[in-house]
């Protein structure tokens, strides 16, 4: 059976396959934007996306770690079932900055042991600045957003799934 989205969440799993993510999370991530209210089991998820339960269990630890989804539990269903952790996106953003500040420190050590090349310096040190504007401006766009989400009306703020 052809669930509603699955060409939409299949093009969007190979962007992010193609930005370095690997397949089968970004498949199963994907395939969570577009879950019923109470999510899916496993089982549902192998179904879906025509592969093996295996697959799908490696892929919901991976993006568990990782806080993009998360276990529902029901009362008296013995299934776990997974859906889209609240603020998932936003958190990604904002999850990055520690190490995008990292990354400039690094980046700035390699220019300063490579002084005897100007060009390499200046690279190393446009690249640095931007990792830290990086680090410094994703929590305030994520603020920006919900601001402009909440004020636009796009979104009764009482029934927000996304952490304020």
């Amino acid at each position: 059976m052809e669930h509603p989205g699955t060409e939409a969440a299949e093009q969007a799993a190979a962007l992010l396959t193609a930005a370095g993510m690997a397949r089968m999370p970004a498949r199963v991530m994907m395939a969570l934007v577009g879950s019923p209210d109470e999510g899916y089991t496993a089982a549902e998820l192998a179904e879906r996306l025509g592969v093996s339960p295996a697959a799908v269990s490696g892929a919901v630890r991976y993006l568990q770690s990782m806080r993009l989804i998360q276990r529902l539990s029901r009362a008296g269903d013995r299934r776990d079932r997974y859906d889209l952790a609240d603020g998932a996106f936003q958190g990604v953003g904002v999850g990055k900055a520690p190490m995008f500040t990292e990354l400039a420190d690094l980046i700035d050590a390699i220019g300063t042991e490579n002084a005897d090349a100007p060009a390499s310096v200046a690279r190393a040190r446009d690249t640095a600045d931007f990792l830290r504007f990086l680090a410094e401006r994703m929590p305030q766009l994520v603020d920006e957003w919900k601001q402009n989400r909440d004020a636009d009306g796009a979104q009764d703020p009482s029934t927000s799934v996304i952490p304020s």
